[in-house]
This record gives C-alpha cells, sequence and structure tokens, in this order.
C-alpha cells in the first residue's frame, strides 16, 4: 500500500470490459515515465459485463490501482464524487475509461496546476467524434454553458480534468454537476483554465452518452446559474415570487368581491 502520493487519477468506468487492459498499461506507461508518485481509482460504476473481474485482478498485482465499486448504475457524477473521496493526492486528475482520453497529457494538466490554478480543464481541439450527434450539440452547449456561467471554456464535457484536492472540497456534486465543476469552483473563489489535449477516436465498444442527456444537461445548468446567482440569498427568488403571488391573489379577490357586490 502506497503511504502517500502526489497524484490521483479518478476514472468511472461502465461496461468497458475490452479496453481495461489497454487503459491500466497506457496509463502506468505516461505515469511511470512522469517520475511522480500515483495512485489510480477507477470506479466501477454497476458494470454488467465482466469489467470488475478484470479490475480486481489488476488490483490484486498492483497496489497502485484501487477499485470501487458500486452495486448498480449511478451516473458519471456519484461515480467522480465516491474518486474523490477515495482520492489521497494533492493534485486529482479526472479522464474517461474509453481510451479516448491521452495519459500522455496528464503532466501538461498538471504543470498548470503547480503554475497556480486550481482547475485546468483539457479541451478536446481535435475531437475524434461524429459532427451531428456529438460535436455540434457539445458546441452549442460550451457556448450556452459558457455564457451562463461567466466561466468560458471550450470544452466542458471533457472528463480530463486537473484538480487541487483542495478546491473540490468546496465543491458539492449530485444530480449530474459533473461537468460543471469549473464554473462550481469558480464560484467559490476557484481558477480556471483550460488547455488543448488529444482526442482518440473510440477503439471498442459505443458511447453510453448521446443526445438524451441534453434535457438534463440544460436542467443543471439551470441549477448551476441558481446556485451561483442566489445560492447565498434564496429569498431574493421565493420572496420576489411570493410577494408577485400574494399580490395576484390580493388583486384577484379584489376583482372578485367587486364583480360579487357591485354587480351582483
Amino acid at each position: 500500500m502506497i503511504d502517500s502520493v502526489t497524484l490521483s487519477v479518478v476514472i468511472p468506468l461502465y461496461n468497458e470490459e475490452e479496453s481495461i487492459a489497454l487503459l491500466y498499461e497506457r496509463l502506468t506507461q505516461a505515469l511511470d515515465l512522469y517520475g511522480r508518485s500515483y495512485e489510480l481509482i477507477i470506479v466501477d460504476d454497476g458494470s454488467t459485463d465482466g469489467s470488475f473481474l478484470r479490475l480486481r485482478h489488476l488490483a490484486q498485482v498492483d497496489s497502485r490501482l484501487r477499485v470501487v465499486r458500486f452495486r448498480r448504475n449511478f451516473g458519471q457524477t456519484a461515480a467522480f464524487a465516491a474518486g474523490f473521496d477515495h482520492a489521497r493526492g494533492e493534485i486529482i486528475v479526472t479522464m474517461d475509461a474509453d481510451l479516448q482520453n491521452d495519459p500522455r497529457d496528464i503532466p501538461v494538466l498538471v504543470e498548470q496546476i503547480e503554475a497556480g490554478y486550481d482547475i485546468v480543464s483539457g479541451w478536446r481541439k481535435e475531437r475524434q467524434d461524429r459532427f451531428l450527434d456529438r460535436k455540434l450539440p457539445s458546441v452549442l452547449a460550451n457556448l450556452l454553458i459558457s455564457n451562463v456561467t461567466d466561466v468560458r471554456l471550450h470544452d466542458y464535457g471533457c472528463s480530463l480534468k486537473a484538480y487541487r484536492r483542495d478546491i473540490l472540497k468546496e465543491v458539492r456534486l449530485y444530480g449530474e454537476l459533473h461537468r460543471f465543476i469549473p464554473a462550481l469552483a469558480s464560484q467559490v473563489g476557484g481558477t480556471v483554465t483550460e488547455v488543448p489535449v488529444t482526442h482518440h477516436a473510440r477503439r471498442f465498444g459505443r458511447s453510453k452518452y448521446g443526445l438524451s442527456r441534453t434535457v438534463r444537461v440544460i436542467l443543471d445548468l439551470i441549477t448551476v446559474w441558481f446556485l451561483g446567482s442566489y445560492g447565498t440569498r434564496p429569498l431574493h427568488v421565493f420572496g420576489t415570487l411570493g410577494f408577485i403571488a400574494a399580490g395576484a391573489g390580493t388583486l384577484t379577490g379584489l376583482y372578485l368581491t367587486f364583480v360579487k357586490l357591485g354587480l351582483g
């Protein structure tokens, strides 16, 4: 067991048994070459294939790998949150398990953390995905999120990010808010930047996410906006709505009274 580590790499995983061996190989090669002490925390988000068995075998031969297993699929946000809870490194890096993120980009992100930023977000500048149902919705969503949160990033959806451990303690995750961590961290004073990262085409299987999550993203964006604008003064919203409702009710009551008494 490793007593202390500099870097924790947190990876949520769901039904990626074909990718696991190559993912582990790429991670350990890149991080061994980097030369920092590290741990790998892979969160099995209720996989129904052979993912957990493969992960357990790797963890038995490498103490740097720790596996967290969910009994059912709870989603990426819950998986990231569990990984953060188990992480011991002062710098936490997140990435996907589908081999589309490149572990060799991790030192580039960490360099910006050590330069003083609290969060460094990857930007898949040359994204290797289909245009109509993946890239176009992403471009539109990033424009919307950047304008609403005023934290301007090209690629909120890129899982390859680096965080200071301390800033994550200030961010509460629920729903599907993991993609909004830069905006949430900014609300508590965190500094954010982004760097271009490599993006590979998916090698095995297919994406677990599609256009169906667009509505959830919009609802989560409303939540982030509300937390940023009124999180410490909710009565400014609910009090105003209450006064409007009370005023409307009073006017309606006066009108009905007039109709009843004045017009018979």
